[in-house]
């Protein structure tokens, strides 16, 4: 395991969301070795997918004031002209090649993406989606020994989705 400081990495809603709840203590785990050391970076839609998630699931003042000191502690990509032009390059060529992130319900996943692009660091990520992307590096354990149903299930749960199942503590 490499110690030390490493360069930066964009981190995905999924990965980032998972250590905030106990049903993504499974997820954050297994990404806490690619974490490690790296100064955490988080788009502003993530931001705003963080917020949605703990308002629609109900949490209380302790759990919201921890979102916030976790958002804190990242570096967050405001949306400005590099980042529009990074984000306009990677939807043109997803929609030209027919890559999946180029449809419509990934809308915020592009946004996720062009950070990664535009500051050329790696995305974090447990979302195939991301996958085979031109000017993307993705840090994933999709696809790792061991990799499988029950880790989609943990993704899911540790998703704003798994929220609501998890939003009885406060």
């Amino acid at each position: 395991m490499t110690s030390g400081i490493r360069g930066p990495a964009v981190i995905d809603t999924g990965v980032f969301a998972a250590r905030l709840t106990p049903s993504g203590s499974l997820l954050a785990a297994r990404y806490r070795p690619l974490l490690a050391g790296r100064p955490a970076v988080i788009s502003f839609v993530t931001v705003a997918e963080l917020g949605y998630g703990a308002r629609l699931a109900g949490w209380g003042p302790g759990k919201l004031r921890r979102l916030e000191y976790e958002i804190a502690r990242a570096e967050i990509v405001w949306p400005g002209p590099h980042l529009v032009e990074a984000y306009a390059s990677l939807r043109t060529w997803c929609v030209r090649t027919g890559h999946g992130l180029g449809q419509k319900e990934h809308e915020a996943d592009r946004w996720v993406a062009a950070p990664a692009i535009w500051l050329r660091v790696p995305l974090v990520a447990h979302d195939r989606i991301f996958t085979n992307v031109k000017d993307l590096e993705l840090l994933t354990k999709l696809g790792a020994a061991n990799d499988g149903a029950e880790y989609e299930k943990a993704f899911r749960e540790g998703s704003l989705e798994g929220w609501r199942a998890s939003s009885s503590v406060s």
